[in-house]
């Protein structure tokens, strides 16, 4: 008599099977790293914290899932991302669940570090995916394993109204239990990528040193790479968090009003990532980056003016005029620049695979550990800024200074390794005459 155990996927259906799955995944995953972009509110409004407090609050479980992704990375390369993942989300859930019982500041601190789990998903992800699939397909499969972003839409769609309901604690406990429901489904319904079967079928080279994992990060480009998902994905995280927050100050919106716009943000920034991977193995993925970086600095550059009074000293006297960017204007816009921001993370990650094969999960993880740290530093900064300045939209004037940042340092490097190929064709014409 045999037990009936759940089959296990084809070889056919296998990358479909993982990249459906972990996608889900991934999705639990997001709505539980963004939690505090609804429950940080109310817990502001208990303890009466202070704008740097409160920014500190969001970013500290993206700090956490920045910091352990190039760590889960290489550990995915080396034992399979089947486990990895399923022990990633087992132990956010269990911090997701404590947090329900912190009472104080510093508790919360705590916990949300170990909420903060449920980002470093993401490298797991990149690394379990990327080798179901060959080179010409990877930058759209990654960029539909991206659309788990979706997730941080969940949570502002839903949380505010289990909040309003039970209160902030019931939303930590719900969103524990989906991950132990999630890590349950995952675990029985994927299979070990192909490299982890060749290797314990003795097929495959053994896992290499952890120094040559991490050989790679010598390289200038890698970083290049970290700083544009800087603002890709770390940006993305950052407004995910604060724009609820934003929109109440600077609108007065209700939390639940501010939840659902969020969400309209959140959403097209997430599923059109998938399309991003799609241009970025039909067009390449440097010009799709040239396309988002150019579009987000025009978006950030307006979204960044303050409303102000202006008095024209005309020729019968002064004559006032007022600025402002309305609530529909502004939802536009920050629509718009999401929707560039998810072309650009999956061209960042379409970089990858195809200039470190052998090394996705050390690259990939360090590249999303600096994009999750702009997730984590980012909120502390807009909150900071508004402190200092008073001014609302000054969080739009540092991402502008950011973005075009990465448009100058990417088209310098792409002209100076232009010059460099260049001079190496013409040498090596000269020598073949």
């Amino acid at each position: 008599m045999t037990a009936n155990l759940p089959a296990a996927p084809s070889q056919d259906s296998a990358p479909q099977q993982a990249l459906v799955m972990s996608t889900i995944a991934f999705t639990v995953c997001f709505a539980v790293w963004t939690i505090f972009s609804i429950i940080g509110v109310r817990i502001k409004q208990d303890l009466g914290l202070n704008e740097t407090e409160f920014g500190l609050l969001v970013g500290t479980p993206i700090l956490t899932g920045s910091l352990v992704r190039m760590v889960l990375g290489v550990w995915t390369d080396r034992f399979g991302g089947r486990l990895v993942y399923t022990a990633t989300m087992l132990a956010a859930a269990v911090a997701t669940f404590l947090l329900a019982f912190a009472h104080t500041y510093g508790q919360m601190l705590v916990a949300a570090l170990g909420v903060g789990l449920a980002g470093g998903s993401f490298a797991v992800g990149v690394a379990y995916v990327s080798r179901f699939f060959p080179a010409g397909r990877q930058g759209t499969a990654l960029g539909i394993f991206g659309v788990g972003n979706v997730g941080a839409a969940v949570t502002k769609f839903l949380a505010p109204f289990v909040l309003l309901s039970w209160g902030w604690q019931s939303v930590a406990l719900i969103w524990a239990a989906a991950l132990v429901v999630m890590a349950a489904v995952f675990w029985f319904t994927t299979g070990d990528d192909p490299v982890i079967r060749e290797r314990r079928a003795c097929k495959a080279a053994p896992a290499r040193s952890f120094l040559q994992e991490f050989a790679p990060l010598k390289n200038l480009q890698v970083w290049r790479f970290a700083f544009y998902y800087f603002f890709a994905f770390g940006a993305f995280v950052a407004l995910s968090l604060w724009l609820p927050r934003y929109l109440i100050g600077v609108y007065g919106f209700g939390l639940a009003t501010a939840g659902m716009i969020g969400a309209a943000y959140s959403i097209p920034a997430s599923i059109f990532r998938a399309y991003g991977g799609v241009l970025s193995d039909r067009i390449g993925a440097r010009t799709v980056l040239y396309w988002t970086f150019a579009v987000s600095a025009g978006a950030t550059l307006v979204l960044s003016l303050p409303s102000a009074d202006y008095v024209v000293h005309g020729i019968s006297g002064p004559i006032a005029f007022h600025f402002e960017i309305g609530p529909l204007t502004f939802i536009a816009v920050a629509c718009v620049l999401g929707f560039f921001m998810s072309l650009g993370k999956a061209a960042v990650y379409k970089h990858i695979p195809a200039y470190y094969p052998q090394s996705v999960g050390a690259v990939g993880g360090v590249v999303g550990m600096i994009g999750g740290l702009g997730g984590f530093i980012l909120p502390i900064a807009f909150g900071a800024l508004n402190d200092l300045t008073g001014v609302w939209s000054s969080c739009f004037m540092l991402l502008f200074v950011i973005v075009a940042t990465c448009f100058a340092w990417m088209h310098f490097s792409i002209r100076r390794m232009e010059r460099t190929a260049s001079a190496e064709a013409s040498g090596l014409s000269y020598a073949a005459e």
